[in-house]
């Protein structure tokens, strides 16, 4: 019933992943480090997920139906913690060691459905993925505050053997089920199964979609663990969900208040420019 995806199996190595799929290191019973409840690796299906430090790796288990297995990222102070908050100590065959990761990048990069280009035009033949900024805030929805995730590209995005500079961010998105917003005030409807917000130990970690081999898997994943605002986290704790916006590039950029993002919402709804699904939360 133990799941591990090939980017934990990278991690640990295959003997490691053998001896758990064969029960040799895996829990019977362990506490979700996503819902925080009981699980059962004998009876229900038990996803596996390693957090990664600077210099250390320490894997834990969630219901396969909180979270899927992954990689998650984590600030090498904050190990000793996360290690806490999972209710285990760090034994041996989960403790290994990994290699430092890469400074990280003043932006975070992301996976769109399909294969994208992003302005500036790379050279032909290298594609680079597009360049994502996301921005937290509250939004109200009639009476409702609703957790929120604007994304915004830095460039245009394209298909595969499109037109240069041809922006298809919102159509690519509009054909997983998001809709296209005439009125924010009016809460969206969800997307496809499968698209989600991955939070882990009160910070944001990934926005999740569809995997063409089944699950999920992360279509946008933070270099760092996002810290959130207490508000923020409420309000998403509270509905179970996050609202997530997404504008072509220059549409938006960046609002120093939510008050005035909101407006620059508003403005990107009335010229049929914002786009909008609501995607349950994964995890705390």
């Amino acid at each position: 019933m133990l799941e591990v995806s090939e980017d934990v199996r990278a991690e640990i190595g295959d003997d490691e992943a053998e001896s758990l799929l064969a029960g040799a290191h895996a829990p019977d019973s362990y506490d979700c480090t996503s819902c925080r409840q009981p699980g059962d690796s004998l009876r229900e299906p038990t996803s596996t997920v390693l957090f990664v430090g600077d210099e250390t790796a320490v894997l834990a288990f969630a219901h396969a139906r909180c979270v899927p297995s992954q990689v998650v990222p984590v600030d090498e102070q904050q190990l000793r913690g996360a290690v806490e908050s999972i209710g285990q100590a760090a034994p041996a065959p989960a403790a290994v060691p990994v290699p430092a990761p890469l400074a990280p990048e003043p932006v975070v990069r992301v996976a769109v459905p399909e294969p994208i280009t992003a302005s500036p035009t790379p050279p032909p033949g290298q594609p680079q993925p597009a360049v994502l900024g996301v921005t937290c805030g509250i939004v109200l929805c009639g009476d409702t505050q609703h957790a929120a995730l604007v994304v915004e590209p830095t460039g245009p995005v394209g298909r595969p053997g499109g037109e240069i500079g041809q922006d298809e961010f919102l159509s690519l998105l509009t054909e997983h089920g998001f809709q296209l917003v005439t009125d924010v005030n009016l809460a969206p409807v969800r997307p496809r199964a499968g698209w989600s917000v991955l939070m882990a130990m009160g910070q944001l970690h990934a926005i999740l979609q569809p995997s063409a081999t089944g699950g999920s898997a992360a279509w946008w994943q933070a270099h760092q663990p996002l810290q959130v605002t207490p508000g923020w986290r409420a309000a998403a704790a509270r509905k179970s969900e996050v609202i997530m916006y997404a504008v072509p590039a220059g549409t938006i950029g960046r609002q120093p208040r939510e008050d005035l993002l909101r407006l620059a919402m508003d403005r990107a709804a009335a010229g049929g420019l914002l786009a909008a699904g609501m995607l349950p939360l994964a995890g705390t």
